[in-house]
């Protein structure tokens, strides 16, 4: 039988709750990492633990509050250290134009998008194993023009600029550093979308449909495993081909 890619390592999953972050760590589970993941809701994350199974551990927090991610990490560390840390609690509000957009829809984008990116890594450093994988989440609004979005997409483009800087700064502990950028993606978080906003999204996509959140666990178990010992630093697209073509 062939070895499991992720035996005997520890991951870190945030915003596991549903969607794509939560069929990650069930692949991840899969190939027999201990996942620890977390949500803001208590209901939520109990839901999703027993979903990904006895490897499982939830963790009660809101990736924009600094003390949650110091009792993540405390709890992270009475378990051991970080083999995979894959950040990805976020956010999309859409429908923002910029004459509309507000104080508060910018602050609640980039406090959990942008300063919960930052502060999640910058807390887990001490916890990261040499050789360790940081996955963030990004998005091909990144490097898109949507409009009503210009925030989200703003929010975004800092990620990946967080991951080239932090490829480097790591370099020396071989700790490797890359966004997965999905494109449209369905999960729960676009289930109320008009459906001709959802048509209109499909056909843009050369393969012609939106993915699903199985989709990008595959690609995020290749960033966190062995099998991406030298990639560090890139944007791995997931998306259909939509930004692409």
């Amino acid at each position: 039988m062939a070895k499991k890619k992720l035996e005997g390592k520890t991951a870190v999953v945030t915003g596991a709750t549903s969607g794509l972050a939560l069929a990650s760590a069930k692949r991840f589970a899969e190939e027999g990492a201990r996942v620890i993941i977390t949500g803001r809701r208590a209901d939520v994350l109990e839901k999703a633990v027993k979903e990904i199974g006895p490897n499982a551990v939830g963790v009660r927090g809101d990736s924009a509050s600094l003390a949650d991610l110091d009792k993540l990490f405390a709890e992270v560390k009475k378990r051991g250290r970080i083999d995979v840390l894959f950040a990805s609690a976020g956010i999309a509000e859409m429908n923002f134009p910029l004459g509309s957009v507000s104080e508060e829809h910018f602050d609640k984008t980039f406090d959990l998008n942008v300063r919960g990116t930052l502060f999640t890594v910058q807390k887990a450093l001490p916890l990261l194993n040499d050789g360790a994988s940081v996955i963030l989440t990004g998005s091909i609004a990144g490097v898109k023009g949507f409009e009503g979005m210009s925030v989200y997409n703003a929010s975004k483009a800092a990620i990946r600029s967080f991951a080239r800087s932090w490829a480097n700064e790591l370099k020396g502990r071989k700790i490797r550093v890359n966004v997965i950028a999905p494109g449209p993606i369905d999960t729960a978080a676009v289930a109320g979308l008009p459906q001709q906003m959802k048509d209109a999204f499909a056909s843009m996509v050369p393969l012609g449909r939106w993915g699903r959140a199985e989709e990008i666990a595959g690609p995020a178990l290749f960033l966190a495993s062995d099998d991406s010992t030298f990639v560090t630093g890139i944007e791995l697209t997931v998306d259909g081909g939509m930004a692409q073509v």
